[in-house]
């Protein structure tokens, strides 16, 4: 079938007998970025050791990642409803490919920061457009669900998987290794993605609105940014000035939106109460776990002292729980209700962080492995039963945008989480009591960060050492757990809010054939 005749038979609903290759192609993507949001993590010692970042610029190069994707996803999502979703992913891919170069081989912090925010931007083109081309290769509401539920085992199993490819790497290999296993990646995601997708776009998008973009752009970083700041330093004039820039930008895109014939992001869908619940629900969701997520590779490799292999092991639950309810949480909500899966999935995610707030040095392999199986599978439960009630509440013509503000609550949700739970283990750790004789400078480095500890008590005497580091390693763990017991507030009252702003929602039953 050519791709024009197999456009046209999509338009007309009919199944496409290629499609499963092409959700193959989609979730190759989304694996990828998934795995190099959380790669990171495992990676954080070594680059902490050859780069030598402060205690900010590492929450920074941890951040800035989800900070630019949150702010263009929406401008991307939109962007590829008017010029091609298809064009926007394969772009977006060879971009990605390109800029993991530059994150493997930088060579200061600061270069770091840029080279993550340049990977955001690129990164920003293909989350959005793998679901919505899933929302117009799936035609079947059934199918939509099964294809729906790779996607999101692929996201979740990626962002678990990710520590055990870091940590295979990390054994043999440089950090920069953790970014260079993209390039093969994409390679293939590119010739094969040529061959097998489907073009798909909005057949009357009208202009893309560069004030628009512009405004989403600026409004997410400012008010993110404000929020990280003045979670670290307390309230400043300048912080103050970011916060009201910030809001300011989103609240005139809100009203932006409402004047435009063709706006990027349509208003109304919010006004779908079962919409703007899925959209909640991932927000808090990931906003509870990715700060944790962010510091339990470090706890693990600091603080109980494991190789980056063993830490990767021990986070490994956590991708097959998620895997395997991501498969079946079409038939779940089907069976039982949508309200059902996606608070059940919340709860057990509580129920895992809430385990978390009892972890210490010697907390052994197999309660941690048990946690992060719950955890993951809740999440998977609950991501993939809101990304189908996201697509299924809009037009397939906007299926972009709607993708775009799914993704956008979890990239906005994984920076405030590492923001805003990141500083709170900050907060705690830089209290750790300092023996005494310890020259100043070593206390310095050493309550810059967790890594920065391990690396300045090397030129301490053993006894001194050995007690700077117990102090460092306990206050961490202490910071550690009052993160986990925030977030497990969080995603407690999240199930709760989302059992009320679900009431009633179903998805679609399958097309008659």
């Amino acid at each position: 079938m050519t791709s024009t005749a197999r456009q046209a038979a999509m338009e007309h609903g009919e199944r496409s007998p290629g499609r499963w290759l092409a959700l193959g192609v989609l979730v190759l993507a989304v694996l990828l970025v998934a795995v190099d949001a959380t790669v990171l993590g495992l990676a954080t010692p070594f680059l902490s050791e050859d780069l030598k970042p402060s205690g900010t610029q590492l929450l920074w190069i941890g951040d800035v990642y989800s900070f630019v994707i949150a702010g263009l996803l929406v401008s991307m999502g939109s962007l590829g409803d008017r010029i091609g979703r298809k064009k926007l992913l394969l772009s977006g891919a060879v971009a990605f490919g390109a800029v993991s170069v530059l994150n493997a081989y930088a060579t200061s912090p600061e270069m770091m920061i840029l080279a993550r925010a340049l990977l955001g931007v690129a990164g920003a083109t293909l989350m959005p457009s793998t679901l919505a081309l899933i929302r117009n290769i799936f035609h079947d509401p059934k199918e939509r669900s099964v294809a729906v539920g790779i996607w999101g085992a692929a996201a979740s199993a990626g962002a678990a998987v990710g520590p055990l490819v870091g940590g295979i790497l990390l054994n043999h290999f440089w950090w920069g290794t953790v970014f260079l296993i993209n390039l093969p990646v994409m390679a293939v995601l590119v010739l094969v993605g040529i061959k097998l997708l489907p073009e798909s776009r909005d057949p009357n998008p009208g202009p893309w609105d560069l004030l628009s973009v512009a405004l989403s752009l600026v409004g997410m970083v400012a008010v993110v940014y404000a929020v990280k700041e003045a979670a670290v330093h307390g309230f400043r004039w300048d912080i103050a000035a970011a916060a009201v820039v910030g809001v300011a930008a989103l609240f005139w895109f809100a009203r932006r939106q409402l004047t435009l014939e063709s706006p990027l992001l349509d208003m109304r869908l919010f006004h779908h109460r079962g919409f703007s619940g899925a959209v909640l629900a991932d927000l808090l969701t990931i906003l509870g776990l990715a700060g944790l997520v962010f510091f339990l590779s470090q706890f693990l490799q600091l603080v109980q002292m494991r190789t980056p292999l063993g830490a990767g092991l021990i986070e490994l639950p956590a991708a097959v729980g998620a895997v395997g309810t991501g498969l079946v949480a079409g038939v779940i909500a089907r069976k039982a209700s949508v309200r059902i899966a996606v608070s059940g999935g919340l709860a057990a995610v509580a129920v895992a962080l809430a385990a978390c707030t009892a972890l210490d040095a010697s907390t052994p392999a197999l309660p941690l492995c048990l946690a992060l199986f719950v955890g993951g599978a809740g999440a998977g439960l609950a991501f993939t039963v809101t990304a189908d009630v996201i697509l299924s509440s809009v037009p397939k013509e906007q299926a972009g945008a709607a993708s775009a503000v799914s993704e956008t609550a979890y990239e906005l949700g994984s920076a405030l989480g590492i923001a805003l739970l990141g500083s709170v283990v900050t907060g705690i750790y830089r209290g750790f009591t300092v023996p005494e004789g310890v020259p100043a400078q070593t206390v310095s480095a050493a309550r810059d960060s967790l890594g920065g500890a391990v690396e300045a008590v090397k030129d301490l005497p053993g006894t001194q050492g050995a007690a700077l580091l117990k102090s460092a390693q306990d206050s961490f763990t202490s910071g550690f757990e009052t993160a986990a017991a925030v977030a497990a507030a969080v995603l407690f009252a999240t199930a709760v809010a989302a059992w009320f702003m679900l009431k009633g929602q179903r998805l679609e039953e399958g097309l008659e054939h």
